[in-house]
């Protein structure tokens, strides 16, 4: 899960990292008070999940209420690379001296975390790693030993950072660290972070990824993610305990285990298509579930063709089938539908079909065979 900015520094503040003070707003009536009760000077920033903000004219700063209230109802509204803004984030501005990144993760190729620090801030890692790799110091911590004051003066010392910030800067880092371990974090990324003209180090950005996977240990979970937007299918598919990631094409993608599913949004990218969505039934998927399945996938406006990739091993062809057959018997559905199916019971769930016919069904022997008809209906080319 990633959080929005002003909610990853909320948690970050109740960690004792050093953050501006803030208020978010969703008008640009509240945005003007806001900005009055933080002393009239602010920076108005726009809430969503997604970098190059400032690129995109989701950054500006505003000299008093009034014109934050101008530059929140410029703001709120656009469109983020594919995120539209709702509410924005209005903070006190400050006197910068300098800017840093630092940012805490999971290396999974070596099993451990990893800090990161470099003194080049405000403009992403990669192309710091790509033009001047020198300037990126990284330290690997060991989960069960912690970080130590070691550490931190590493990342700050090899970073190469001010040395007017390295006291404060090497006391901020282990709260941030604090802050990854006791979230559950993924990541915690802080660009930038910067050294105020009173000297003080503080987080003036926030990304922060939160790991489903433990949030039965965080109570606190269920209320970050309320102020997230979810689609209407994603809500339908965790109702219904399906694997659903909703995503930006037309054809809608069905398969059992994550690994085909990725395979089919690969095969559907190499026909000229663009997948609509991820959706894994399972290993064991049995005709509910493949129901419930096309009656999510369907609901969306947006998906013109659907793709059904299904090798039976625990799952069995003709459940797969039956399945299908439920959903066409139970929906009222107008979108074309390619069915590849391989393994367990594969002639027999075909057999099915062919026996309870459907203008909305097609059939497909390979999985490339499928994706070239799913992409063909998609586009109107196909009868």
């Amino acid at each position: 899960m990633d959080l929005f900015e002003y909610q990853g520094k909320e948690l970050l503040r109740k960690s004792g990292v050093p953050v501006p003070e803030g208020r978010v707003a969703s008008t640009p009536e509240e945005a003007s008070s806001a900005a009055r009760s933080l002393g009239g000077k602010v920076v108005v920033k726009a809430q969503v999940q997604v970098g190059g903000r400032g690129k995109a004219g989701g950054i500006k700063p505003a000299a008093n209420p009034d014109e934050a209230a101008g530059v929140a109802e410029q703001i709120i509204g656009m469109d983020i690379k594919g995120h539209k803004v709702r509410r924005v984030l209005v903070e006190r501005a400050g006197d910068i001296k300098a800017e840093y990144y630092c940012s805490f993760l999971l290396d999974r190729s070596q099993r451990t975390f990893l800090g990161i620090m470099s003194a080049e801030g405000g403009v992403e890692i990669e192309e710091i790693a790509d033009t001047a790799p020198e300037k990126i110091a990284r330290v690997h911590i060991d989960p069960l030993l912690g970080m130590s004051p070691f550490h931190a003066r590493k990342l700050v010392f090899e970073a190469g950072i001010d040395p007017g910030a390295r006291k404060e800067a090497i006391a901020v880092l282990p709260k941030l660290y604090e802050a990854f371990v006791a979230l559950d974090a993924s990541l915690i990324e802080v660009n930038p972070l910067v050294l105020t003209g009173e000297g003080r180090v503080m987080a003036l950005d926030a990304k922060v990824s939160l790991d489903d996977s433990a949030a039965f240990r965080h109570p606190n979970f269920d209320e970050l993610r309320s102020a997230h937007e979810i689609s209407a299918q994603e809500r339908a598919a965790k109702e219904k305990g399906l694997n659903y990631i909703k995503l930006e094409g037309d054809v809608g993608i069905i398969g059992n285990g994550a690994g085909l599913v990725m395979s089919t949004l690969d095969v559907v990218k190499a026909a000229g298509g663009e997948p609509a969505n991820f959706l894994d039934v399972g290993g064991g998927a049995d005709a509910d579930v493949l129901s419930s399945a096309l009656e999510v996938i369907t609901s969306d406006d947006n998906v013109k063709s659907v793709l059904i990739n299904i090798f039976g091993g625990i799952t069995r062809g003709d459940l797969v089938a039956e399945g299908i057959i439920d959903a066409l018997g139970r929906l009222d559905i107008h979108t074309p539908i390619v069915v590849r199916l391989d393994g367990t019971n594969a002639e027999q769930g075909h057999k099915m079909l062919d026996e309870a016919p459907h203008e909305m069904l097609r059939s497909a022997t390979t999985m490339l065979e499928g994706a070239d008809k799913a992409v063909e209906l998609a586009r109107g080319d196909a009868p």
